[in-house]
């Protein structure tokens, strides 16, 4: 991953402070030598920087390293987690929980949300509720919990922070999620489309470069990361994939059409075709989200044990998904696919394998590099996790705009 540079012109103090605690995070440790010659900025002005920061709190020294010479020792710098925290709210039908992040993006508090997510009112009580519970059971100081992140499914409205219609929460029309929540928090509240969180959350585990995340919900979507940056398109709603036609024979949409990829992955569609195929007892309810969840489960159980029908059933689901991200890796030049979200972790153990194999030949640019399909490292909790990543973002990301302003402004003395 590429360190950004600094600037040694004056007035950009909150851009190089950004560019030097970028460098610190990804390299883990660094002396004050190192960071400059990383960042491009004098030794005066990492001096300086390196002040602030440790007077701020948010770096500590972390003992000497005694070069090749006999100079005096390097005194290393890396992050203070404690420094300052941030919240992950992923808002999905199926899951809600929050999560506490330190300033290095560990996670150190976590905890689901009980209530019903029909009810927009009640569940942002409990999203609040749950908030100050995962504060308090970290130990953080709350003045040092920088704002809150909402991964929430789209679309979504980021100038008003509204949600507006997601199509498996019906009762959230317009729902003013952002101003509710920072009015029963307190907080300074961020909303972001669950992909784009997600994708966020890979990016600052270390994985860089150009992919896709591959978000498998209740409903599905595709977050994006181009040369190390997150794609927002130009509403922020980036990624809505779910009516990608990938089999003319398949379910009926909501939207009116046959075989939309998002109908076609949901647990359950999977589930009356698995009852159909007498893989599962007849008589579950379609409608019953946790009957459902929990048949869904023993659907993938089976199809991880081996051959047979219940494993057929999710090799075709690869195989449509495939098509999609098959499309989405030619069309950017991707270098790989990673999936993840609330279903992922059933899914993973035949998935993974199934869409790798469907792909295989594929990829029109294979003969220049190769095009990886992996799960997320990060778990159920990569929505949260890249809520609170978003938020730890605007310590730690450059603004570009700053710079151009005091540039000009400099100019401008001359």
């Amino acid at each position: 991953m590429t360190v950004r540079r600094g600037t040694n012109l004056d007035r950009v103090g909150g851009f190089n402070d950004a560019v030097v605690l970028d460098a610190i995070r990804r390299s883990g440790q660094l002396s004050r030598v190192e960071l400059a010659e990383a960042t491009g900025l004098s030794g005066q002005a990492i001096s300086n920087i390196a002040r602030r920061l440790l007077d701020a709190g948010l770096v500590r020294e972390a003992g000497r390293l005694r070069g090749a010479g006999l100079g005096k020792p390097r005194t290393l710098l890396e992050l203070e987690p404690t420094g300052q925290y941030a919240v992950g709210v992923h808002l999905d039908p199926s899951v809600v929980t929050v999560v506490l992040l330190d300033l290095t993006g560990e996670v150190v508090a976590r905890r689901p949300v009980e209530q019903d997510a029909d009810d927009p009112g009640v569940l942002i009580d409990g999203i609040a509720k749950t908030i100050e519970a995962v504060i308090a059971d970290s130990g953080a100081l709350r003045d040092r919990v920088t704002g809150v992140g909402i991964a929430a499914p789209g679309p979504i409205d980021v100038e008003r922070g509204v949600v507006v219609d997601p199509p498996n929460l019906s009762a959230w029309h317009l729902v003013p999620l952002r101003d509710e929540l920072r009015e029963r928090t307190g907080l300074p509240i961020l909303l972001d489309k669950d992909v784009t969180a997600a994708a966020s959350a890979e990016k600052w585990a270390g994985q860089g470069g150009s992919f896709l995340f591959f978000y498998l919900g209740t409903g599905v979507g595709a977050g994006l990361v181009i040369g190390d940056e997150l794609v927002r398109g130009s509403s922020s709603n980036v990624g809505e994939i779910g009516h990608v036609i990938v089999d003319p024979d398949g379910p009926v949409c909501y939207c009116g059409r046959r075989g939309c990829v998002g109908e076609s992955s949901q647990p359950s569609y999977l589930v009356q075709q698995a009852m159909a195929a007498g893989v599962l007892a007849q008589g579950i309810d379609i409608e019953d989200r946790p009957a459902v969840d929990a048949a869904f489960a023993r659907l993938c159980a089976l199809a991880a044990d081996g051959p047979g029908v219940a494993r057929e059933i999710i090799v075709a689901l690869a195989g449509r998904i495939a098509k999609v991200v098959e499309d989405i890796a030619n069309l950017l030049d991707l270098e790989r696919v990673v999936f993840g979200g609330p279903h992922w972790e059933h899914l993973a153990p035949v998935l993974c394998d199934a869409v790798r194999d469907a792909l295989d030949g594929r990829f029109l640019v294979r003969a220049v590099h190769r095009f990886e399909v992996v799960g997320t490292a990060l778990g159920t909790d990569v929505g949260a996790i890249g809520a609170a990543t978003l938020v730890l973002d605007q310590t730690f990301s450059p603004n570009p705009s700053l710079l151009l302003q005091s540039s000009s402004v400099v100019a401008g003395e001359r």
